[in-house]
């Protein structure tokens, strides 16, 4: 069983423009360092993105793959690979907790296995540092009120 790697950040807006930012599949380009490409291949009936074929450029990790969306709630959605070039194991979580009306802690949970051979230091480095960009990046992308 492969071992995961989390993170969390505090984020100053509500859990629901936080999910809002996530869920925001077509825009992830504009502010995620490592996703070149998204595009939507699923909608459930609710009209949330069921699965998602992304372009990654995350340094040791390039691939073209798809993911299949969960929506657990309002506050947490998982996924997990389909398919993919390079990767046997992509699958994540993100989760949010409202800390008052305006904040919301978000954990961002990722386990990473690949097909070709790769040391586990170097993977869960990997996995740290898409984690981190992609929490600074949410942070980012929320706090400065994209669409207002």
């Amino acid at each position: 069983m492969a071992e995961h790697t989390s993170s969390s950040i505090t984020i100053d807006a509500a859990p629901a423009e936080v999910m809002a930012v996530i869920a925001d599949f077509a825009r992830y380009p504009e502010w995620t360092g490592e996703v070149k490409e998204a595009d939507i291949l699923a909608t459930d009936d609710q009209g949330r993105a069921e699965q998602v074929r992304l372009v990654l450029d995350a340094g040791a990790i390039k691939d073209d793959h798809t993911l299949a969306y969960t929506w657990h709630s309002a506050d947490q959605v998982s996924w997990t690979l389909v398919k993919s070039q390079m990767l046997r194991e992509l699958d994540g979580s993100y989760t949010l907790a409202a800390l008052a009306a305006d904040r919301t802690e978000v954990t961002y949970q990722l386990t990473v296995d690949v097909k070709i051979p790769m040391l586990g230091m170097i993977k869960r480095k990997a996995e740290k540092v898409i984690i981190d960009r992609a929490l600074a990046g949410l942070k980012k992308r929320v706090e400065s009120h994209p669409d207002a």
